[in-house]
């Protein structure tokens, strides 16, 4: 081997472990940066009567979206306006995103932790009932599905983190125009948001027919669109990016005490947005109950589909069921 070809080769192999090197430190820093995500422990009292994981590896997180303005309030008796169960199969090659109306109409078990319950309500009382706790058994007594993680957004803080990821684009499905001072325009299509734009838009509800249920079908759109960005640009494969979304997200959300952020998002870096899919709930349509105005479920539809998550089949339940695609979510 001659001198020059040598001397390359070493060079080749001092930037690789450069490179490595920079990976794995950035690696441990953002490690570091988890203990800053705050944690509260949402099973607390919930240790009979749970469903039973079926499928060793598959993975369901309850994400929980609010609208409280100000982090710190999210635990303290708000309700949840957006709620989704992504179930992440064993295979890692996929996750399917279940939205659930807040509306819905639900019973509402007991309080593992003394306090209101045993009650119908919509679901979205549970969380201003009994914390996460309670939402947490209301939404496994309602699906049947165990829930392994649980995190709670708050749509107030996610400003810096949109911006960390780049913005997210989402679908504007009629010309709008902002009722706040300013009054931004949004002309129907495809628009690439910013933090500040994208806050904005989903608080937007008195221009729209269907007024608050618009403003939450945008907050679910919004959450989608974030998830299918950070997929996209590789996040969970860069710990570069990664830190930077972490050091912003501790702004916004809570998660459980056991959710360990930077080994899931290790185990999931191979997903890209073409991998998601959305599904809503099955419903039988709006009513009254009193004052309230509610969804109904329907059962003889939810129930095959959440047997399927739970036994980690949904792609049997979809091939006889249509879906839409997560990389370019609804407004």
């Amino acid at each position: 081997m001659s001198q020059r070809r040598r001397i390359l080769l070493l060079l080749a192999a001092a930037v690789a472990l450069v490179l490595v090197g920079a990976g794995l430190a950035a690696w441990s820093y953002a490690r570091s940066l988890e203990s800053r995500v705050p944690r509260t422990d949402a099973f607390a009292g919930l240790h009979e009567e749970r469903p039973q994981r079926v499928v060793p590896g598959a993975l369901n997180v309850l994400l929980l979206g609010t609208d409280s303005r100000n982090p710190e309030d999210m635990l303290d008796g708000s309700r949840s306006d957006t709620l989704i169960l992504v179930h992440v199969p064993a295979s890692h090659d996929a996750a399917y995103l279940v939205s659930i109306p807040r509306d819905t109409w639900v019973h509402v078990p007991a309080n593992p932790n003394g306090g209101t319950g045993d009650a119908d309500a919509k679901i979205n009382a549970a969380l201003a009932w009994g914390g996460l706790p309670l939402a947490i058994r209301t939404v496994e007594e309602f699906t049947g599905v165990r829930i392994d993680h649980v995190a709670m957004i708050d749509f107030g803080g996610l400003v810096a983190v949109t911006d960390a990821l780049g913005g997210v684009d989402m679908v504007v499905e009629q010309d709008t125009t902002s009722t706040f001072e300013g009054h931004r325009f949004w002309p129907r299509g495809t628009d690439h948001f910013d933090g500040a734009s994208a806050l904005e838009y989903i608080r937007q509800r008195k221009q729209f027919a269907d007024g608050d249920f618009t403003r939450i079908r945008h907050q679910q759109g919004y959450l989608i669109a974030m998830l299918a960005k950070a997929a996209n640009i590789g996040m969970l494969t860069n710990p570069f990016a990664l830190r930077t979304f972490l050091e912003t997200a501790a702004r916004a959300v809570v998660v459980d005490t056991g959710f360990a952020l930077v080994d899931t998002a290790i185990e999931l870096r191979d997903l890209r947005a073409g991998q998601f899919t959305c599904l809503t709930s099955p419903s039988a349509g709006t009513g009254s109950v009193g004052d309230q105005s509610v969804v109904w479920s329907d059962p003889a539809q939810a129930r095959p589909l959440y047997a399927a998550v739970a036994a980690d089949d949904v792609p049997g339940w979809l091939s006889t069921h249509p879906t839409r695609d997560c990389g370019q979510p609804p407004g």
